[in-house]
């Protein structure tokens, strides 16, 4: 029994070893990639909603948007809003960049990504890397667990002063309505967040407004890399 212990526990051993040279080629990869892409804005949403949902609409407008003030579309290239944050790149000319993960609801990328932008990654923690790192702001519009994961990892990681700060726009007002007031009635009211963390989140429906802040930002501060 010993013995094959010892088995199993070499092959796990070896097994996670090569596992590094998987993820150390995905960090390669994508920053090779993105570094190209120029200033960024990463727009969150989920891949269930369809083209007839007033969000997608919204998704396309605010990407085209975005993308006038010559900025580069990043989305997790899946359908649903971020197939409409690409769609509206493309169709203003912007650079449309997807990266994809397989996954049950997003088996394919969209097709209105560049493809020289298209990436495709196996760890989830890898693509999250690349989404923040060159964005120059973050936007997100309704979506799931995936969307609000994205949203409080980038509010904690600027909270903490890990990362350099950018705006990070909540479009869909209605929809992140009940969200806010749990924070503020209960994380603030509780003391486990400061006043000023609210002035992390700007809450609007307005796509011109979105991408004019994103730009002053940007003309700013001119941060490449966020960390």
């Amino acid at each position: 029994m010993t013995d094959r212990s010892n088995d199993a526990q070499e092959r796990l051993m070896t097994a996670d070893s090569w596992r590094v040279f998987r993820i150390v080629s995905e960090f390669v990869e994508g920053f090779e990639t993105m570094t190209n892409l120029g200033p960024s804005v990463s727009i969150f949403g989920s891949a269930r909603l369809k083209p007839a949902t007033p969000y997608y609409n919204l998704a396309i407008d605010v990407a085209q948007h975005i993308s006038r003030k010559g900025f580069a579309i990043i989305t997790g290239g899946g359908p649903g809003i971020m197939e409409a944050a690409n769609k509206g790149a493309q169709s203003v000319d912007g650079p449309s960049c997807g990266l994809s993960i397989d996954l049950p609801m997003e088996s394919a990328s969209n097709p209105f990504i560049d493809k020289k932008y298209n990436l495709l990654f196996r760890y989830f923690f890898v693509r999250k890397v690349m989404f923040i790192r060159y964005a120059q702001g973050y936007v997100f519009l309704p979506g799931g667990f995936g969307t609000l994961d994205e949203l409080f990892e980038a509010l904690t990681l600027i909270q903490t002063q890990k990362i350099h700060p950018f705006p990070i726009y909540l479009m869909g007002k209605d929809y992140w309505v009940g969200m806010m007031d749990w924070v503020k009635g209960t994380l603030l009211a509780q003391e486990c967040i400061s006043p000023e963390d609210l002035n992390l989140i700007q809450i609007t429906d307005n796509p011109e407004e979105v991408a004019n802040g994103i730009e002053r930002h940007y003309q700013r501060d001119r941060a490449e890399r966020n960390f």
